[in-house]
């Protein structure tokens, strides 16, 4: 024991102790500059390994040496040992194995750092595969690319990028991926990477970057394992704009790989190649179609009418074409439906025909055979094809979740809805699309609570305003529904919700004022429906019936609500209700 404590005595007055505290901040401070510098030069990731092992290694050799020289004002000196000559060894020394101590003295030192870097991710990786597996299977959100272009108006092109890689991992069995609404939410956001997994309830993250200069591109992407904070792989691609579709597959089975799932199949598209130009102005055109405004549906038809010439194969564009064709007709005053929509299912025929095992082409069928053909059927049909080959994607369940609702289907739509939030959690939406599913069922209460949560998610969505402003004039709270409308971002529904609440507080005046205000609008005959939904409010049968028939007429995709919307509770008991629902193929049970 006394040897024992000689030798620590002698530690001290040789300073071995603090030459390895100084090593230790040394190392965290070259870790610290040396990781991001790895993943800004896209260094791989067995260099950062091999730096923790130089600089691991480095401290039993700064025990070594911090025993055997000491640094003086004069230089470096060799240590004279305690109550010795110069030269001469301690007994104690022999007795302790001097060099063996030393050497284990510095690898204790060095262990922290070693268990940080090898053993502790591991372990971290092991408890995120746990946690997942609880929730069923692995799962990643796509993070929008950072746009390094010289050129910020080329933005669209790093988030499409992003985007079609997110929808190609959507369609691997197994893995969960998290809808473009949530993680795109991330835009812009410095939040810790650990941070926002937790947000979106994921254990990996991909994120990357573009920088595109003429026809040329470089594309950037890395997968993160977000309990452990560790990279586990990255990659940098150079090529043309018209290469983009094989870097994306690339990078899908990569990420695909890293995860130990089963390879994507092979991709959806035919040998021949795209376009780089077409595929340029699909990815602007989805980019505007995703922002979801009369004006963003507009720019997406011009893109994408614009891709479609330029390649008149493109099966994508195609589809992405047909959905832009018929929001655009129905959101934008500025594109006619008797026009636009005939044009609309036009496309996505062709995409059907030249694409018949991608899903997009049939998700965009469904919708037009929901909403203008009333072919429920063909569009159940539709939708369960695109769900078959697509599996994984949030969009498709909510899709099938809205047309499961029309159909008075509540409780399976209610169930697809929440499945579909699970896989977009920031999607404000979902939780407006489930608030029209509960108030179809009467589930006044829970409607509220979801129109209250789109709203927290997305203060300026209309839809979930105008849906909150039902729910609490369906629960007699007229003056909390008048504040719900106002909240609304759509001036359409903030003047209807003044023709419906001073109804119900008895201000007919006021109510008739609201209405003649929107009777006076050019685009009224596009809003029949919500102004029959006026007009059955207030019991006024016979004027809300014409209105109905206004809509059958434009063929209003309001009617979509027709046998689940409370607002015309006070109709269904008219002849001419189950006659609307038979003219509009729904059940009438």
């Amino acid at each position: 024991m006394g040897s024992l404590q000689e030798f620590v005595a002698e530690l001290k007055r040789r300073r071995v102790f603090r030459a390895l505290v100084g090593w230790g901040v040394v190392s965290f401070a070259v870790l610290q500059v040396y990781e991001p510098v790895m993943h800004g030069l896209h260094l791989p990731e067995w260099t950062l390994s091999f730096v923790v092992v130089i600089l691991g290694l480095g401290f039993p050799a700064t025990a070594v040496l911090s025993w055997l020289f000491d640094l003086k004002a004069t230089g470096i000196e060799r240590t004279v040992p305690a109550g010795t000559g110069k030269g001469t060894r301690a007994p104690w020394a022999a007795k302790l194995r001097l060099p063996a101590l030393l050497l284990g003295l510095g690898v204790a030192a060095a262990a922290p750092g070693f268990v940080y870097f090898f053993v502790w991710p591991a372990t971290g990786r092991r408890a995120a595969e746990a946690t997942a597996g609880a929730q069923g299977g692995p799962s990643i959100a796509v993070l929008p690319f950072v746009n390094l272009s010289s050129d910020k108006e080329q933005e669209y092109f790093s988030d499409g990028v992003a985007e079609e890689i997110l929808n190609a991992l959507a369609q691997v069995d197994g893995l969960r991926v998290i809808g473009r609404t949530s993680s795109f939410a991330m835009k812009g956001k410095n939040e810790d990477l650990r941070s926002i997994a937790r947000q979106l309830n994921v254990g990996h993250l991909l994120e990357g970057s573009v920088r595109r200069a003429g026809t040329r591109v470089r594309i950037t992407a890395q997968l993160i394992e977000a309990a452990a904070g560790t990279h586990l792989w990255s990659q940098e691609f150079d090529g043309d704009v018209g290469d983009t579709f094989a870097v994306q597959e690339t990078i899908a089975n990569a990420v695909v790989a890293a995860l130990r799932l089963k390879l994507l199949p092979p991709a959806k598209r035919d040998s021949r190649g795209v376009n780089g130009e077409a595929h340029d102005q699909y990815l602007l055109g989805v980019t505007s179609l995703a922002k979801g405004s009369g004006e963003g549906y507009g720019r997406a038809v011009e893109a994408l009418q614009r891709a479609v010439g330029l390649d008149p194969n493109y099966a994508q564009a195609w589809a992405a074409l047909a959905s832009a064709l018929y929001l655009a007709a129905d959101q934008s005053a500025t594109w006619d439906p008797k026009v636009e929509w005939p044009k609309a299912r036009a496309a996505a025929e062709k995409a059907i025909a030249l694409a018949p095992d991608r899903a997009d082409g049939y998700a965009a069928r469904a919708l037009l055979r929901q909403n203008l053909l009333w072919d429920w059927p063909g569009a159940r049909s539709d939708m369960e094809r695109a769900r078959a080959l697509n599996p994984g994607t949030s969009g498709l369940l909510e899709e099938y979740g809205a047309l499961l609702t029309t159909l008075g289907r509540l409780p399976e739509a209610v169930g697809a809805l929440q499945q579909a939030a699970l896989l977009d959690p920031l999607s404000a939406e979902l939780p407006t699309l489930l608030a029209i599913a509960y108030l179809g069922g009467g589930e006044f209460s829970l409607a509220e609570a979801a129109a209250r949560h789109g709203l927290e998610l997305s203060p300026e969505h209309g839809r979930a305003a105008r849906t909150l402003g039902f729910a609490l004039l369906l629960q007699n709270r007229a003056g909390e529904a008048r504040a719900a409308f106002q909240r609304s971002s759509n001036e359409f529904f903030r003047t209807m919700g003044d023709a419906l609440v001073e109804h119900s507080l008895g201000h007919a005046a006021a109510s008739q004022r609201a209405l003649d205000f929107i009777l006076a609008q050019p685009y009224v005959r596009k809003a029949s429906y919500q102004v029959a939904q006026i007009y059955a409010w207030r019991g006024q049968a016979d004027l809300a019936f014409e209105w109905l028939g206004h809509a059958l007429e434009a063929r209003d995709p309001g009617l979509t609500h027709l046998k689940h919307d409370p607002v015309l509770r006070s109709l269904r008991g008219d002849p001419r209700y189950a006659a609307l629902l038979r003219e509009l193929n729904l059940p009438e049970g």
